[in-house]
């Protein structure tokens, strides 16, 4: 079994090597872009949960953007994480009622979602019926490494803190076939496992077994995660540290 950066790294590697790795470079510290991500988005249709959701929420990374602009265009709502939450309103509401045609291709963007979107507090989002999250790496039986931040599990957290999600939430990626992967490593209470895996070529239902976050540990979270992000200190028990 592998420490996670070991992970991350052998995948990175594998993306450049194979030269199927997109811009923005490097892809090191990053979820990383690749050929084929539109085809993967393109996939999506063929999922039942994708069909019924009608709100999501969406990791900003860019291999994600085609996935962005597809809901946007059928239609879905989508809640985007504010750069590592560093803001009280830390998710990024895009309604695509409020939004012209050219509008929804605009805001599947970071830039044009805080240009055209609406910052929110967890407590003003819609109930979510779809999440879809960036992967550096992930596994057949739904393990998922991300790029080591640890936000998207930390939005998670705040969203069933909020009631916004529930364990039967099903969580979703779209990966290069390269990034699934056969190496192990350990998956920890507060990480998110995937239910769907969707590469340019098909799509995979992990049914796994992992248990999902139950809201925020504050036994485990980070130092600086409880020092720099706004929401927190709001959230913060009795007797916690700040």
């Amino acid at each position: 079994m592998l420490d996670k950066q070991a992970v991350r790294e052998i995948i990175w590697a594998r993306l450049q090597e194979a030269g199927v790795a997109r811009f923005p470079f490097p892809v090191q510290g990053r979820i990383p872009n690749f050929d084929g991500a539109e085809r993967a988005a393109a996939r999506l249709d063929e999922l039942t949960v994708w069909q019924e959701a009608r709100v999501l929420k969406c990791n900003p990374d860019s291999p994600q953007t085609p996935v962005r602009r597809k809901a946007l265009q059928q239609g879905k709502k989508i809640y985007m994480a504010v750069p590592r939450l560093r803001e009280r309103k830390c998710f990024v509401e895009l309604d695509p009622n409020a939004l012209s045609p050219q509008q929804r291709r605009r805001a599947a963007s970071i830039k044009g979602a805080f240009a055209l979107g609406r910052q929110v507090e967890p407590h003003e989002m819609e109930p979510i019926d779809l999440i879809v999250a960036g992967s550096v790496a992930v596994t057949s039986d739904g393990a998922r490494v991300g790029k080591g931040g640890g936000y998207s599990d930390l939005e998670f957290a705040l969203a069933r803190q909020f009631g916004r999600i529930s364990p039967d939430t099903p969580i979703l990626t779209t990966v290069h076939p390269l990034q699934l992967t056969h190496e192990r490593w350990e998956m920890l209470k507060h990480d998110i496992p995937v239910d769907f895996i969707v590469t340019p070529h098909e799509v995979l239902a992990t049914h796994h077994t992992y248990p999902k976050p139950e809201g925020i540990y504050w036994d485990i979270l980070r130092e600086d995660m409880r020092e720099n992000i706004p929401i927190l200190a709001h959230l913060r028990p009795p007797g916690q540290p700040g």
